[in-house]
């Protein structure tokens, strides 16, 4: 007897129960298990739908059939059973496409590999991405975990990374032994690690101190084919007990660099460094900068701030401090007043610090495009002095020679110094070189919003200043220009946007706005002259040729 389908509108669960019980007394076996299959799928909708009504939650396992068109059937009317009239192979047809969909609409478990990211590879060349130093991993996209660049294969890897698991299991073992038979003695080396360090001493004392030819000709080879793309051979350098070790400390910091990776503390892709450690500071980042891809990839950069090297981990740069003797920047110290000081840098002589500077500098700027081709420009460093050394505030750089009298062409104060009076201090100081130059200058076009702001806040405080002390009738841009050093464009465009420039009868006017320059005096006075660059403290003389 075929069996009546209940309308779509009924949803209780007295009548949900009492349509899966109902009476098939001519069905075939097929038919039966079709049945209980949908009073399950039926049954498991209830629960799960009660599951997301008390906890917003989905229950992956025992999600309800979908249909062709992927939804879930609302009622007994969207599903289909299988009739006493219909053959034996549509019903099974109609079984396994029931439970197709519902494994095709099953979330899929999330592999281990998925966490990365395919789109990236090694930049190791020739490499494929494939296998991890450590061999724990799949995949790697960074040089600490390249097998090739450390010539190893992905086998030999996995390999190694047995043994020692294997070796440190019996050394755990091995202590917990010898802690339960000396637990009552608090000093002295117990009578394995006695061996132990006899084995060692053996070990390094067979080690050949003279390489053989062909391991001679192998390294030059290796080195003349690959120059800096592999990691040097290491074979007979040392003993290989001491090379064992060197290669565990390898493996290990290149699974905490993955580990931080898989945490998304290190970036993927994008080669963004978010944060970097500066001194005793900790700045986040606004922009990209071309670092080196394998120093890119870690998200978090260590600078010494004397002498601008980076480095990939906290130890690396306490040991770098340790033997680090610069303590200020290299050049010129041109002007020093209190604890403020100018180092003058050339980008010809201190190329590589000019480039670290260059690098740093692209993390907090937008429009820089300059890196690495520093030699034509002169930097310009501004530190701050306390007992432990120069510490850099900011700096900016211009042409030796520039066609157009720029003298800037990029300026960047550092975040932890910004909105002190150190970005003023440093364009003030790049006009008073044009004065003591007896140039114009302007800065180079197109400035950041940050440096836009800035200077337009100077070429406003020294043209009142200049109104407040000038006492004559006449006045004229000319004079203004030659006296402050300012381009005269500049200081039209300040006049036009302080309203002071009036067009009348042929003749441009300049308006001398006494509540302006009230306004100003008594910010000035608030301020204090703390941020103020001293004329007669600069000790410094045009280079020749400009």
């Amino acid at each position: 007897m075929p069996r009546r389908k209940r309308a779509a509108g009924s949803s209780s669960e007295n009548t949900e129960d009492s349509d899966f019980s109902a009476e098939h007394t001519d069905s075939s076996e097929n038919e039966t298990q079709a049945f209980q299959s949908t009073r399950l799928t039926r049954s498991s909708l209830r629960l799960s739908r009660n599951s997301q009504d008390s906890k917003q939650r989905v229950v992956h396992e025992d999600s309800p059939p979908r249909t062709p068109t992927g939804n879930v059937p609302s009622s007994e009317s969207d599903i289909d059973v299988s009739s006493p009239n219909v053959s034996h192979d549509e019903s099974l047809a109609k079984e396994l496409s029931l439970k197709e969909s519902s494994l095709a609409h099953r979330p899929k478990r999330r592999r281990f590999h998925e966490s990365y990211n395919f789109n990236m590879k090694c930049p190791t060349p020739g490499c494929n991405s494939l296998g991890h130093l450590t061999g724990k991993h799949e995949r790697h996209f960074s040089i600490s975990g390249c097998p090739l660049y450390h010539n190893l294969s992905v086998d030999e890897c996995k390999v190694k990374v047995s043994s020692r698991e294997k070796h440190l299991e019996e050394r755990t073992l091995s202590q917990r032994q010898d802690e339960n038979q000396n637990s009552s003695r608090p000093q002295g080396h117990t009578e394995r690690q006695l061996r132990y360090k006899e084995k060692v001493t053996e070990m390094r004392r067979k080690r050949n101190a003279v390489p053989q030819k062909e391991q001679k000709d192998k390294r030059t080879e290796q080195r003349q084919s690959h120059v800096s793309s592999l990691e040097p051979l290491l074979e007979n350098i040392t003993s290989d007990y001491d090379l064992e070790l060197f290669r565990k400390a390898q493996a290990r910091a290149s699974d905490d660099l993955e580990k931080l990776r898989l945490q998304e503390q290190v970036t993927e892709g994008g080669n963004m460094i978010k944060t970097i450690v500066f001194g005793r500071f900790e700045l986040d980042t606004w922009y990209h900068s071309p670092y080196p891809e394998e120093y890119a990839r870690l998200g978090r950069l260590y600078m010494c701030e004397f002498c601008l090297k980076y480095m990939k981990s906290q130890t690396i740069l306490r040991r770098h401090m340790a033997k680090c003797v610069w303590k200020h920047p290299p050049g010129d110290e041109i002007y020093r007043k209190g604890a403020i000081s100018v180092f003058e840098v050339d980008g010809k002589k201190n190329k590589i610090y000019c480039q670290n500077l260059c690098l740093l500098a692209k993390l907090f700027l937008d429009h820089k495009t300059l890196y690495y081709d520093v030699e034509p420009f002169l930097f310009y460093v501004m530190t701050d002095a306390d007992h432990t050394g120069c510490h850099l505030v900011g700096y900016f750089s211009k042409e030796k020679n520039s066609f157009l009298n720029y003298n800037v062409s990029c300026i960047l104060t550092m975040p932890q110094y910004m909105r002190q009076g150190y970005g003023k201090m440093l364009i003030d100081f790049s006009y008073l070189l044009s004065r003591v130059e007896e140039k114009v200058g302007s800065p180079e076009r197109p400035l950041s919003d940050l440096g836009l702001i800035s200077y337009r806040s100077y070429w406003k405080e020294v043209l009142l200043h200049y109104l407040h002390d000038f006492q004559g009738k006449e006045i004229s841009i000319k004079e203004i220009s030659q006296e402050t050093a300012i381009n005269p464009v500049d200081i039209v465009s300040t006049l036009q946007s302080l309203q002071m420039l009036k067009y009348w009868k042929g003749k441009h006017l300049i308006l001398k706005r006494q509540d302006l320059i009230d306004d100003w005096k008594t910010k000035e006075a608030k301020r204090g002259s703390n941020k103020t660059i001293d004329p007669t403290a600069l000790k410094w003389s045009p280079p020749k040729g400009s």
